[in-house]
């Protein structure tokens, strides 16, 4: 049997040694179900998206987890000086809003082919609901994770929002802001197994949704609204409002 290949190469301990500490600095992070990360092989790792400071949070959980992040991100966020290298740089997808680039699931395709982790933000962009709870899905992660026979991995974190808002502003640096990060188990996809119609596409992800918002009531100590809110039933685009807000 062909030895594996290690995935955290130097040049990811690079930028870890160099990351974790800033990140570390801005917030005190309490970490539970890592023992939900899969130690080998490929796998989805689905969160909630609160803010942009998300990804910073959900790539430091999958690295103490043992495994080395990579995302789907927005494409615009390649072109940002220094980050777009870096992006580059540690293998990111990028992705095109509204088509138009290359497909992105056949980029993630590649990742999974080679035994490695995928995060997938299944809203696609910041929550819309008012209360900031979990949103309806697309369905790319649950398209990946039956394709494949991988696992999709439900995952929550609260109290990044209080380092970043959802919608900009300054980094919070005092007081140091508690976030909590929760990782569920695989989330069962035997209903659904051999299919790929829209209709099971939409349930699973429905389910992964449900299962999102669960995680997060945990870490919120609330109970989530019965139904996910849909941006388009409120007047909204995919990706935000129609008419954008005045500033």
């Amino acid at each position: 049997m062909p030895r594996r290949k290690p995935e955290k190469l130097i040049r990811w301990r690079i930028v870890a040694g160099i990351a974790i500490p800033i990140f570390e600095f801005f917030g005190r992070y309490r970490m539970r179900g890592l023992d939900n990360i899969p130690k080998r092989g490929a796998f989805v790792i689905s969160p909630n998206h609160i803010t942009n400071f998300d990804p910073l949070t959900t790539a430091y959980l999958v690295w103490r987890g043992g495994r080395v992040p990579r995302f789907l991100a927005k494409a615009s966020l390649f072109k940002v000086p220094a980050l777009g290298w870096l992006l580059r740089f540690t293998g990111q997808i990028p992705v095109v809003r509204g088509g138009g680039g290359p497909d992105p699931l056949a980029a993630a395709t590649r990742l999974i082919a080679e035994e490695l982790a995928v995060i997938v933000y299944p809203e696609g962009t910041l929550t819309r609901d008012p209360d900031e709870w979990p949103m309806r899905g697309k369905t790319g992660a649950v398209r990946l994770a039956l394709e494949h026979g991988i696992p999709l991995i439900p995952m929550a974190h609260w109290g990044v929002q209080r380092i970043l808002p959802r919608y900009g502003g300054r980094l919070r640096f005092f007081p140091r802001s508690d976030v909590e990060m929760l990782v569920g188990p695989p989330l069962d996809l035997s209903p659904w197994a051999g299919r790929s119609d829209a209709k099971a596409l939409s349930e699973a992800t429905t389910a992964l949704m449900n299962e999102i918002a669960r995680l997060v009531g945990e870490l919120r100590g609330e109970t989530p609204p019965a139904e996910r809110w849909d941006p388009l039933a409120h007047g909204q685009t995919e990706y935000g409002k129609v008419t954008p807000p005045t500033r």
